[in-house]
């Protein structure tokens, strides 16, 4: 495989393959990676995206590790970059800068119960390692999922989630904050579905991705079921700017999430996401 650009501060041009809208916000970007001879990437790993005209955001990599001749990223408009991403068109070109960061520690799940949790677009960083996990089922003792969304409208992946629900290799757990008629499933936060999802403590590990207000609960949730803060791993990814631990805008107490980071087990980082302002 090519290895990557020599300086990492220069964004590579990728025409982009496919968009599949995921939902009102949201959408799937396929990228065409078979120029520098496929891109390959550990789960949990983030690239620094760059739409033209407007800048760079860091987005996680979503895809499957697998099938490098493609790079896949689920973008949420929420800002001046990530809403002209979403625009873009088959045939578009972006700019794109990695892969960066320590990805999910999947290895240490092997022969133990790997339980994951996510919020909202917390479910992308996810998926590489569901998808491994099910490539890989014979591994792990159980494969659980827990993914919660403000509204049904909110899930991403739905087709991919319907099928998951049918399978035997996974068990997949969705829940909404607020439901419509049309939905059938559980309403509340994620954190309210963990109790009676832990079979055994001492050999679960968890991956959480979401915002941090439900990552802390989430983390805490286990905690009090018996997990160990060093078998509960969440992703950090806020404000990063270079993706090389060179700016320092990603700074969290001693630790630089894009290089640290963004992944860390929550007995190490925990902490430092409840002192206000940090």
């Amino acid at each position: 495989m090519t290895a990557l650009p020599v300086d990492p501060m220069r964004p590579e041009p990728m025409r982009v393959l496919r968009v599949t809208r995921e939902t009102a916000d949201t959408v799937t970007l396929e990228l065409d990676a078979r120029a520098r001879g496929g891109f390959p990437f550990e789960p949990g790993q983030f690239n620094m995206l760059y739409a033209f005209g407007a800048g760079e955001s860091a987005i996680s990599i979503a895809g499957d590790v697998d099938r490098v001749k493609s790079l896949v990223h689920t973008v949420r408009a929420v800002g001046a970059v990530t809403e002209p991403l979403t625009r873009v068109k088959n045939g578009d070109f972006i700019g794109v800068r990695g892969p960066f960061g320590r990805g999910w520690p999947v290895a240490e799940a092997r022969g133990k119960d790997l339980l994951l949790v996510a919020g909202g677009i917390g479910l992308a960083p996810l998926r590489p390692v569901l998808s491994y996990a099910l490539v890989k089922r014979q591994e792990f003792a159980g494969v659980t999922l827990i993914y919660g969304a403000r509204t049904p409208a909110d899930l991403l992946y739905r087709r991919e989630l319907d099928r998951l629900k049918k399978s035997s290799e996974v068990r997949v757990e969705l829940t909404v904050d607020r439901a419509d008629a049309s939905w059938p499933g559980h309403v509340g936060v994620v954190t309210k579905l963990l109790s009676g999802r832990v079979r055994d403590p001492a050999a679960t590990v968890a991956m959480i991705c979401g915002p941090e207000v439900m990552m802390r609960y989430a983390a805490r949730e286990l905690g009090r079921l018996g997990v160990a803060g060093s078998d509960t791993f969440i992703s950090t990814e806020r404000n990063m700017r270079c993706g090389v631990g060179l700016c320092g805008h990603c700074q969290l107490g001693p630790f630089l999430l894009c290089r640290d980071g963004p992944t860390f087990s929550y007995d190490r980082i925990g902490h430092l996401l409840t002192i206000r302002e940090l």
